[in-house]
Formats: C-alpha cells, sequence, structure tokens
C-alpha cells in the first residue's frame, strides 16, 4: 500500500498596503480626500496643528508642514479632480474654489 505525501504549497505573500507618511520635504502639493460637506482647508489646518497624516486623491499620506500654494500641484491628483470633475456638477475648476 503506498501512501501519498501532502502536497507543498509555496508561501503566499500578501502585499503591505497600508499607506505610511513619506518623510522628508515635500515635492508637490495634494489635494486632499474629503467626505461630502468636508471642509479640505480646515482639515488640512487641523492635519498641521495635530500632526496627522492625510490621504491625498491619488493615495500620497503625509502630514502637512508647509504652505501648499509653494509647490506644484501632484499631477495624478490633478487628473482624478478632473475627473470627477467630469461627473459631478457643481466642483470648481480649482479644488481650492
Amino acid at each position: 500500500m503506498s501512501t501519498l505525501a501532502p502536497a507543498i504549497k509555496p508561501a503566499e505573500t500578501i502585499p503591505d498596503t497600508e499607506q505610511v507618511p513619506e518623510p522628508g520635504e515635500p515635492t508637490s502639493a495634494h489635494i486632499v480626500k474629503t467626505k461630502p460637506g468636508e471642509n479640505a482647508a480646515a482639515k488640512v489646518l487641523e492635519a498641521r496643528i495635530y500632526g496627522t497624516p492625510l490621504e491625498a486623491l491619488c493615495g500620497h499620506v503625509w502630514v502637512p508642514s508647509r504652505d501648499p500654494k509653494q509647490l506644484p500641484l501632484c499631477e495624478k491628483c490633478k487628473d482624478i479632480y478632473e475627473m470627477y470633475r467630469t461627473f459631478n456638477d457643481g466642483l470648481n475648476e480649482r479644488p481650492s474654489e
């Protein structure tokens, strides 16, 4: 009587998708993800005061520390915002308006 050995499978790796705030100087300004009725400027100000991370439309996570108007706008955030504008009436041409 012969016995079959159990099949050996390779270890399954699950990618770590949790976003971690990136250290260093920011290279571009991002558009903050907000919920309906939430004020993006107030959310950024609160994050600057308390040092809490924010998530941008592009998925970038950071703790705001300087005036974003001094940096170029993130192209990924800009493209995503433009797509939202296409499908949502009432959104301004720029998110700060």
